[in-house]
């Protein structure tokens, strides 16, 4: 392949921008469509664990759950305990029909994030699922012949195995006589359909014959019988710790008493009420918990609008700080709707009490919202609007750059350049290389779109200095793919 096709098939957009558009057209329901963007993004970043995670959930859709297994393990890669690629993986088991694995990560993200509602419910279709798969009772015995490894089960990689049983057979059965009715009521209440496979192994046990032999491959009969009873243990032990549907109710019960005495009975100190309130939010959004950062904002939003002036000075800044976070977790779960009405909320209460900081968040975000839905010219006039509150160097930098994205998409590239030359000097201003990288491209790109290979060049250049210094990798050998194209533009030029 040569240099110029090379060029041809390169990434022509930023990472985020591929990123956006897959979002979009999984929202869309074109999932064909936004794995081919998720995979043009990927070149540019390859080991995105989102876009991994993203890309999985297409799969899924698609049915491909080969891949969607191998797209959340390697969202995994770096970070074991990265919950939504653990969720994934889960996921991608549960449609590969292997529940039991399945069920076994959603206990490890519940592990780790309590919290979230999507790893319970997803412990509940895969239990379901294992107790679905079962069959009744009478569909379903064992003999006394053939392979009985139906019942040798792993874990995670792990073999269960026995615990070794160096004493005696005799006394091994004195040991199993000596269970309490009462433990052996729970288990048989816990194993359900399985407990009378449990009792046919234990009956096995006592045929000498049968256990003094071997299976073909060598492993005795004995041992497999031993292995297949301590699964089931393993198992009864596992379900006992899950806790019961009657306790799960109660606690609802219990919460929904404790919520509505909260409602009838205000805080003491409102305004440490709201503030622990919106850290909580903020950092439940921080840990990626969006589910619980949308239902914690919109439990306070309700509480706080029956408030007066008089108990919360700042209402209207409170309302709509809110808003604001309502719509940033709407952002993260996928509802750009409901985002941009929130956001739309949050800025008409900043225009009603001139509140300036609030009104610049507004703005930011309802332009960021509408640069998600490919809605270019609207998000330019929200950041335009925006321009004017922008304080630091930093924050100018990226809204010149985005304001100019937009006017790249849409084929505005006049304007695009102007755009990326403004971020262009801010970046330098605020000394941010990463920012200097961003902008020389979009700065190039555009001169690339206006024929202006000479200045493209100088800019891709600048860019790649930028890249190797920040040594980063995906950006470096994009940008070089990208200066090739244009040098050979100038060289043709030249001619």
């Amino acid at each position: 392949m040569s240099d110029n096709e090379e060029a041809d098939q390169a990434p022509k957009c930023s990472f985020s921008t591929y990123l956006a558009e897959g979002d979009q057209l999984y929202l869309k329901g074109e999932y064909v469509k936004a794995i081919e963007s998720y995979t043009t993004a990927l070149l540019l970043q390859p080991d995105d664990k989102n876009c991994l995670v993203a890309r999985s959930k297409c799969y899924v859709k698609m049915g491909d759950s080969a891949n969607a297994l191998k797209d959340a393990e390697a969202s995994l890669k770096e970070d074991k305990e990265f919950f939504k690629g653990l969720y994934q993986k889960a996921e991608a088991l549960y449609t590969m029909g292997d529940f039991e694995f399945a069920l076994v990560f959603f206990h490890r993200g519940l592990k780790l994030r309590p919290e979230l509602q999507e790893f319970r419910l997803g412990i509940q279709k895969a239990q379901e699922a294992i107790d679905n798969s079962v069959g009744s009772p009478s569909s379903v015995k064992l003999v006394n012949k053939g392979d009985l490894s139906f019942f040798y089960k792993k874990e995670e990689g792990r073999t269960l195995k026995p615990k070794e049983h160096t004493r005696p057979l005799k006394k091994e059965q004195n040991q199993k006589s000596k269970k309490s009715p009462r433990s052996e009521k729970t288990a048989k209440q816990l194993l359900g359909e399985l407990y009378s496979d449990k009792e046919y192994l234990e009956k096995l046990l006592k045929d000498e014959d049968l256990i003094k032999g071997e299976m073909r491959s060598g492993e005795k009969v004995q041992d497999l019988i031993l292995s297949c009873i301590s699964y089931l243990d393993t198992r009864t032990e596992f379900w006992r710790q899950q806790k019961p549907v009657y306790a799960r109710e109660r606690d609802r019960r219990l919460m929904q008493q404790k919520w509505n005495k909260t409602q009838q009975s205000p805080p003491s100190d409102p305004t440490a009420y709201v503030l622990k309130s919106l850290e909580e939010i903020d950092s439940a959004m921080a840990a990626g918990n969006a589910v619980g950062s949308l239902k914690k904002a919109h439990r306070v939003l309700k509480t706080v609008q029956h408030w007066s002036e008089e108990m919360v000075l700042n209402k209207t800044e409170v309302l709509g700080n809110l808003h604001s976070c309502i719509g940033n977790a709407l952002i993260d779960l996928g509802d750009m709707d409901g985002a941009l009405e929130s956001h739309k909320k949050d800025l008409d209460l900043a225009r009603q009490s001139n509140l300036t900081d609030a009104k610049s968040r507004a703005l930011d975000n309802i332009g960021r919202v509408y640069a998600r839905i490919g809605k270019y010219t609207q998000a330019i006039e929200a950041w335009e609007e925006k321009i004017p509150l922008a304080c630091s160097s930093l924050e100018k930098t990226w809204l010149f750059h985005e304001i100019g994205r937009c006017y790249l998409e849409l084929g505005r590239h006049t304007e695009a350049r102007d755009y990326g030359s403004r971020s262009l000097e801010a970046a330098d201003d605020a000394g941010d290389e990463k920012w200097q990288l961003n902008a020389s491209v979009l700065v190039a790109q555009s001169e690339v779109k206006l024929g202006n290979y000479e200045s493209a060049v100088a800019h891709f250049e600048r860019a790649l200095d930028w890249a190797k210094l920040l040594r980063d990798s995906p950006a470096k050998e994009a940008i070089q793919k990208a200066l090739c194209e244009a040098k050979q533009h100038l060289t043709e030029e030249s001619k």
